[in-house]
């Protein structure tokens, strides 16, 4: 039997229709049947008895037909947000997206504010889906707006809205808690409840004391994050949801207890959450976190926990079963620092390596940190240098780039609350025009006048507290700054006195010690216990040349910039057994030279004296400042076998000195000619 195409089904009763009616008639007709294909199409899309592929092409005959007739169809926006939604189920998020456009579009040519806000918000899912943060924040943002004008206004019933204004509301706080601005989320996250109370809708209730609960943990206030879990349980109590949260909620409350080391506490609730084993047996996933949280917690309690072991063991067999690679790295993680506490380098470092490899998949850079913390303790001293180093640089750009959204965020915040007050400085300024006009007499310009005032009393009033909060909110930025500069200048601090003070001592004690051999013994063994002598004083240099770069990030305000510099010339000198000339301008006065232009200064002579060490052969060296014409001009002068012109770009030492100069608006000249030494010259404007 031949199954005909709608599209012909629809054309055979259009011809019937045609036939038989008047033209007004037949384009009422066709409409009706086209609204009908689409409500049957959504209707067959939304069957999840069905395959995947016979939904998807239901939805794309609704989306053909709607586009037909969309000029026409008093419902479009909820047909729109209707086919949206169906795309978002089956996965197709672009598609999804696109639909939100248009549903944003149409909103606005329809000036229907709630529209507007809906379609907002499902494109800052899409963004936040995509990691495109600040898109996501922009998108819930304005969203936000426009709920907020309708408080502001009172032209809505809050019941209406406000419960799509708390989903809106909850978006901002994970977002904010995902850049660790804790505060901010903490605060919408309130504000969110508040709206969800309002509305009578409680679904959202366990997410946001989740989210209230994650925050305070974060803050360290560790009972207010367990109250804020426990409440969370409470609200899925006899709903379909409650064993659920029973099991989020113990183990983060377990977690709580895990960060303030109340370990103990902390395991009771992990055993808890497993008590749900006929719940957890179909979600491998679950339940093999928490049986790695519970092995955790005894690891931390007991390092020499053989329970603890045998956990871990089954949570990896579970995850490796359903391929669970977030979960294995958790788990190789655990495992590392398992053999690291028995004294097994040899597996605890192969176990991070496995670590660091399955980041690049997971993309979880908290963990590989971690890893390059634990490789540099379990590796050999280079290697784990080189480790540190790793962990002290990803770190850094992490810090860089939470602070970046945090200031993103900000903007675009202080952005929509501007252009917010320029709209309502312009509709206070049309309804001026308008009682000026009405004004005809004394009476009503009276009453302007008092009104006027009344209006820049409440001006004035809201500039002054938004200025308090905008001050609040800089101060508490600069705060969370400060402390993370802080921090990381102490960890570089700690490791260049752990290296220079810990294993060069060490280094130093076992070169005095084969000295001391040989000044004794005369068993023919003399020469080569010469050669690891010397071998070790060559690691001892390479260690104090690592401790005083680490130790030099920034300058000490205690100690004259020029006795730094020609500290760190003198040196590096003495160690590459080099002479060297240092003189400095007493013109210049550095106290009042920008730190950053100190700290590239100093950077630049300490890159150019390692080119000169590694490559020029050289055996002395000339460094000067000179003050010119508001300028301080830097030259550096070696006499060793200097290099061809057509290769001055090529270096990455050199590329360095030229990105340094750049950012302070300097000049860098490289003069060399092979055989004849080199000459580095910068000048910088002061």
């Amino acid at each position: 039997m031949i199954k005909f195409h709608e599209y012909h089904i629809l054309s055979i009763l259009l011809l019937f229709l045609m036939i038989g009616c008047s033209d007004g008639t037949i384009i009422m007709e066709e409409e009706e049947i086209k609204h009908n294909l689409i409500n049957t199409n959504i209707g067959e899309a939304k069957n999840k008895t069905k395959s995947k592929e016979e939904r998807r092409e239901s939805i794309n005959k609704a989306y053909n037909y709607f586009i037909t007739l969309e000029g026409s169809n008093p419902n479009r926006i909820k047909t729109i947000e209707e086919i949206s939604g169906v795309y978002y189920s089956l996965k197709d998020y672009d598609t999804s997206m696109k639909m939100d456009r248009r549903m944003l579009e149409i909103a606005i040519s329809e000036k229907d504010s709630i529209a507007m806000a809906k379609a907002y918000g499902y494109l800052g899912i899409y963004y936040r889906r995509k990691d495109k943060l600040d898109s996501a924040f922009k998108s819930f943002n304005d969203a936000d707006k426009i709920y907020r004008n309708f408080d502001n206004s009172n032209k809505k019933d809050p019941l209406t809205y406000s419960y799509d204004h708390g989903k809106v509301l909850i978006d901002l706080a994970k977002l904010s808690r995902k850049v660790k601005d804790y505060s901010e989320s903490e605060d919408l996250t309130i504000k969110a409840i508040e709206k969800f109370d309002l509305s009578g809708d409680n679904s959202y209730m366990p997410l946001s004391y989740s989210n209230l609960g994650i925050v305070a943990k974060e803050l360290e206030r560790y009972e207010d994050a367990v109250f804020y879990h426990s409440k969370a349980i409470e609200y899925t109590k006899n709903t379909p949801k409650d064993t659920l949260y029973a099991v989020l909620g113990n183990n983060n409350i377990g977690t709580v207890y895990k960060s303030a080391k109340k370990y103990e506490k902390a395991m009771e609730y992990y055993t808890k959450a497993l008590s749900y084993y006929k719940f957890l047996k179909n979600r491998p996933k679950r339940l093999s976190l928490l049986l790695d949280n519970l092995g955790y917690v005894k690891f931390l309690q007991d390092s020499h926990d053989e329970e603890a072991f045998s956990l871990f063991q089954k949570a990896f067999k579970i995850r490796d079963s359903v391929n669970d690679v977030v979960g294995l790295s958790t788990n190789n993680l655990h495992f590392a620092e398992y053999y690291k506490a028995q004294g097994n380098d040899s597996l605890a470092k192969s176990y991070a390596i496995k670590v660091k490899e399955a980041t690049r998949i997971v993309n979880n850079n908290v963990e590989l940190l971690q890893a390059y913390q634990l490789l540099s303790k379990v590796t050999d001293s280079d290697e784990g240098l080189g480790y540190a180093q790793k962990y002290i640089k990803l770190n850094d750009s992490l810090i860089k780039e939470e602070r970046s959204y945090v200031n993103k965020f900000a903007r675009i915040k202080f952005e929509t609350e501007e252009k917010t007050q320029e709209i309502a400085a312009i509709s206070r300024e049309n309804q001026l025009l308008i009682f000026a006009i009405l004004g005809l007499s004394i009476l009503f310009l009276l009453g302007y006048v008092i009104f006027r005032q009344q209006q820049s009393n409440k001006e004035l009033l809201f500039e002054q507290k938004q200025q308090q909060s905008n001050q609040e909110i800089y101060r508490l930025l600069l705060s969370q700054q400060l402390k993370l500069e802080e921090g990381r200048k102490m960890e570089q601090h700690r490791m260049s006195e752990e290296l220079h003070d810990g294993v060069l001592g060490r280094l130093f004690g076992v070169r005095l010690s084969l000295d001391g051999i040989n000044q004794r013994a005369n068993d023919g063994f003399t020469e080569s216990r010469n050669v690891f002598i010397d071998e070790l004083k060559s690691i001892e240099k390479e260690i104090r040349l690592i401790s005083h770069d680490l130790g030099t990030d920034t300058l000490s305000p205690d100690v004259a910039y020029v006795d730094v510099v020609e500290s760190l010339v003198s040196d590096l000198c003495t160690v590459h057994k080099m002479d060297f000339e240092f003189a400095n301008d007493e013109n210049i006065d550095w106290e009042t030279i920008d730190d950053q232009k100190k700290v590239n200064l100093f950077r630049i002579i300490q890159e150019s004296l390692q080119n000169i060490f590694k490559h020029a052969k050289a055996e002395s060296v000339k460094i000067s400042f000179d003050y010119v014409d508001d300028k301080i001009n830097l030259t550096i002068l070696d006499d060793g076998i200097g290099f061809k012109s057509s290769k001055v770009k090529r270096g990455i030492g050199l590329k360095n000195i030229t990105s340094r100069v750049t950012q302070m608006n300097g000049v860098v000249d490289f003069i060399s000619n092979q055989d004849s030494g080199t000459k580095v010259s910068v000048g910088i404007p002061i």
